[in-house]
């Protein structure tokens, strides 16, 4: 079973400091560079998802949405954590593009050449999936959701995400579970994983 490592939405405007920040959000940081080594050792793929907005989109409260303007395609606060190791071999899938759509999950996104994420993940063999990121109690859920949903093993990497609300986020990590999801920590990954070389 090929597995592959994806991190959502670790960018700076959903850290301290950014337009939309997530409590503590930069937290993550470390411990998703633990996996990103963990996962580059054993040749296992790395997507990092992003929201990637146009200036004019219904997604922020300007035109009707519910946020604030956050992460504009081309921005500084649409870049990925300056922390975060990224390999050069990173495949980067955006979403929240159209304007008329809120994409909140990484099964809208897609890469430079247009493929979703999905046919990416097909094409390559990719049936597990080890979820880390922000927001827990959005981008993180509803993408877990719809991996679920299209029959992905998915493993949510407890110690490296991050929600908006505590009790909210504590209800969407309940309901990822008793949906299918498995929880992990690091320890537990780096036991998993070591049967591999």
């Amino acid at each position: 079973m090929k597995k592959a490592l994806l991190i959502v939405d670790v960018q700076n405007d959903f850290c301290p400091g950014g337009a939309l920040a997530v409590p503590e959000g930069d937290k993550v940081v470390p411990t998703l560079n633990r996996y990103i080594e963990l996962f580059s050792k054993k040749s296992f793929p790395i997507f990092a998802s992003r929201d990637w907005h146009p200036e004019k989109t219904r997604h922020f409260k300007e035109f009707g949405g519910l946020w604030p303007e956050h992460c504009v395609q081309g921005t500084k606060g649409a870049e990925f954590h300056p922390g975060l190791l990224l390999p050069e071999n990173t495949i980067v899938v955006s979403k929240g593009m159209d304007p008329d759509k809120d994409s909140y999950s990484v099964f809208e996104a897609f890469d430079f050449q247009g493929r979703r994420f999905d046919d990416i993940l097909r094409s390559m063999g990719i049936v597990e999936l080890y979820v880390g990121g922000i927001a827990t109690d959005y981008c993180v859920k509803e993408s877990v959701l719809d991996a679920l949903k299209k029959g992905f093993k998915i493993n949510l990497l407890i110690d490296a995400v991050k929600g908006v609300d505590e009790a909210q986020s504590r209800r969407a990590i309940e309901k990822m579970l008793s949906l299918g999801a498995e929880k992990k920590k690091f320890e537990e990954v780096v036991k998993e994983l070591s049967r591999f070389c």
